[in-house]
């Protein structure tokens, strides 16, 4: 099948000073990718948008991100609701983590309240669904020697990784499934970052079982950065054991199965049968370890509601008392493999000790611009930016800058005027 190039002219970005045409589709779609810093990742997922736009003509369809690349989803969500009366946000994530349990439905939130007249329904993650078990076992068989023996084969599925507990038992579920009833000596999941365990341990694990061979299948839809550093790390562990028989199998990509899931998840929104699943969502019920996050959701839409209050009702008088300062912690990819996720945690624990968590808060955010140089620590009202901030460093940020607004000189990135 031919496709256009994407990223020229003839791509489908929204244009939000475009007039109203008339007689277009009933029901507006929009796919919702992550958004890479790798163009050609960007242009792999357009390239699945493309595809399903010509399979289902009875959608108006276009592509949203929800960082990093343009259009953005609120971007596309308000160029559709200007079209159309029905509005279907279809995310393109193979979990449910906190882009489609925080990001997509603030988002949704937002869209309606600037157009009441328009329906705005989402569908769910892709999830554990039999069709990416066939997938993953096809890209498996791929790599399969005709003379192999499976007892002696070592099979390795590589995910993303999450913060988020749900995603990350899905991801177990899913290996869990593709190993059962076949006779691999191995079925292992690992992580390319934030979580563990990582690529790089469970591939020494599986090596000391002796495999003749390993087998590595990445469990991401589209290559980017993360498939590249994983192809690094298989390089480096073939060079140093190379008696044992190491391959690496191609991303899952723009496959019949990945596109049929996506339409069955529509369908099921369309007929209101599967709603976004939040039965052991962290911010709805305690899962062991992080029971701080019950309620995360729900203090965020506060958190939303209350500056718009500021805004409107300045100057008022507090119910409650005001935050001292704001801690701001990078969790981005790159950010959380320096080790930015057990630094919040680290914090949090020092400033509990100290009896100030209260008035001091710390969040985790998004990409903060500083990748290469995290994890990056923001303190506002201050203004204060630290880089290269390390989980031993907490206890003297939250000593010296948190509770006696001493500067830790060491650290400092930049002080805002």
């Amino acid at each position: 099948m031919h496709l256009p190039v994407f990223g020229q002219d003839n791509s489908r970005q929204p244009d939000l000073n475009e007039p109203l045409p008339g007689g277009l589709k009933d029901v507006g779609l929009i796919i919702v990718g992550h958004g890479s810093r790798d163009s050609n990742s960007n242009i792999a997922f357009e390239q699945l948008v493309e595809r399903f736009r010509l399979a289902h003509p009875e959608f108006d369809v276009c592509q949203a991100y929800i960082e990093i690349a343009s259009p953005s989803l609120a971007d596309s969500l308000s160029v559709m609701a200007r079209h159309h009366r029905q509005v279907i946000v279809a995310p393109l994530f193979l979990f449910s983590a906190g882009h489609l349990k925080n990001d997509i439905p603030i988002a949704l939130a937002t869209a309606r309240l600037n157009h009441p007249d328009v329906s705005f329904i989402a569908t769910r993650e892709l999830g554990v669904h039999p069709s990416f078990l066939e997938l993953i076992f096809e890209r498996v068989s791929d790599l399969l020697p005709q003379s192999s023996t499976l007892a002696k084969t070592a099979v390795i599925v590589v995910g993303r990784g999450s913060s988020d507990p749900d995603a990350n038992a899905d991801f177990y579920k899913l290996v869990r499934l593709l190993g059962e009833g076949r006779n691999f000596s191995w079925v292992l999941p690992s992580f390319i970052g934030i979580t563990r365990p990582s690529f790089e341990e469970t591939i020494e694990l599986a090596a000391r079982s002796r495999p003749d061979q390993i087998l590595v299948v990445p469990y991401f839809l589209f290559a980017g950065r993360l498939y590249t550093k994983l192809q690094d790390q298989v390089k480096t562990f073939i060079a140093r054991t190379p008696w044992i028989r190491t391959s690496l199998a191609p991303c899952l990509g723009a496959d019949d199965k990945v596109l049929a899931v996506l339409s069955e998840r529509i369908q099921e929104a369309i007929k209101n049968k599967q709603p976004l699943p939040c039965d052991t969502c962290q911010y709805r019920v305690p899962i062991a370890g992080v029971t701080q996050n019950v309620g995360g959701l729900r203090s965020l839409l506060w958190s939303l509601r209350h500056s718009f209050t500021h805004t409107q009702a300045v100057p008022h008088v507090h119910a409650h008392k005001a935050l001292t300062k704001h801690v701001l912690v990078c969790g981005n990819v790159d950010c959380a493999e320096r080790g930015s996720i057990a630094l919040i945690s680290s914090l949090r624990r020092h400033l509990q000790k100290a009896g100030r968590e209260r008035e001091i808060r710390v969040t985790r955010t998004g990409c903060m611009g500083r990748c290469g140089e995290g994890p990056t620590v923001a303190v506002y009202p201050d203004g204060v930016w630290y880089r290269e901030v390390r989980e031993d460093d907490a206890a003297e940020l939250v000593n010296e800058h948190l509770i006696h607004d001493r500067l830790v000189g060491r650290l400092v990135d930049n002080i805002m005027q």
